[in-house]
């Protein structure tokens, strides 16, 4: 085989070798289109301080959130703050305080409303909010 060949022989065999490993690793780079949700009941309630301007009260009202945690039908709790993002028509961030629970079931989320610990908390923290506003949704 002559030199040239030669080097054209590596090169095509590098080729397709480094091809072989792009289109190997290509289902990991990426991501899907759907997501499957292990959790298919979503609560979302968002609250508005009475004292808007009181991080001691938004802090308080987190801390009673996250104690939500505790409740054993509550897959999944997710507690924020308005984040500074862009300002748009279509975005509110009047409120100051969210959670975002995911419950296996509707009998999970039925059992979070009347459970002991979610009663304490609505006893111990109302007096901090002026306003909720709930969105409950399954899967579609």
């Amino acid at each position: 085989m002559s030199t040239t060949n030669r080097r054209k022989f590596i090169a095509t065999a590098v080729t397709v070798a480094a091809g072989t490993v792009v289109v190997s690793a290509m289902p990991t780079l990426i991501k899907p289109t759907t997501m499957t949700n292990r959790y298919p009941v979503v609560h979302h309630a968002l609250f508005w301080l009475k004292n808007p301007d009181s991080k001691e009260d938004r802090d308080k009202l987190v801390a009673g959130v996250k104690s939500l945690g505790k409740i054993e039908t509550i897959k999944e709790l997710h507690v924020g703050v308005v984040a500074s993002t862009e300002k748009r028509d279509v975005v509110d961030n009047s409120w100051a305080v969210s959670e975002v629970m995911f419950f296996a079931d509707l009998a999970g989320q039925a059992t979070y409303q009347t459970h002991p610990i979610h009663q304490q908390f609505i006893k111990d923290h109302s007096h901090l909010w002026e306003k909720v506003v709930v969105y409950d949704a399954v899967d579609a």
